[in-house]
């Protein structure tokens, strides 16, 4: 699920689509608006294959849970190192 597999292509992982994820979150963003970059994203392929709304969440809370983005209120942003 996480990871890709023998049922799961490696487009639909959760590491793929958390991907796709920080790749279009440029700055803080609503969900909505975060779903929506990530569809056009992915339609841009020829090989990739549909995300349900369900699968977008748990990337976001897998993106969450090893703090690559953060939540603050109604917006999600990308986690920046303190380097």
């Amino acid at each position: 699920m996480i990871l890709p597999g023998k049922h799961i292509k490696q487009d639909r992982a959760l590491i793929a689509v958390g991907g796709d994820i920080l790749s279009v979150l440029d700055g803080p963003t609503t969900v909505s608006v975060l779903w929506k970059k990530v569809q056009a994203v992915r339609a841009t392929r020829e090989d990739a294959s549909p995300v349900p709304f369900d699968w977008f969440i748990l990337a976001l809370t897998l993106l969450y849970t090893i703090s690559a983005v953060n939540y603050h209120g109604d917006s999600i942003s990308p986690a920046r190192s303190q380097s």
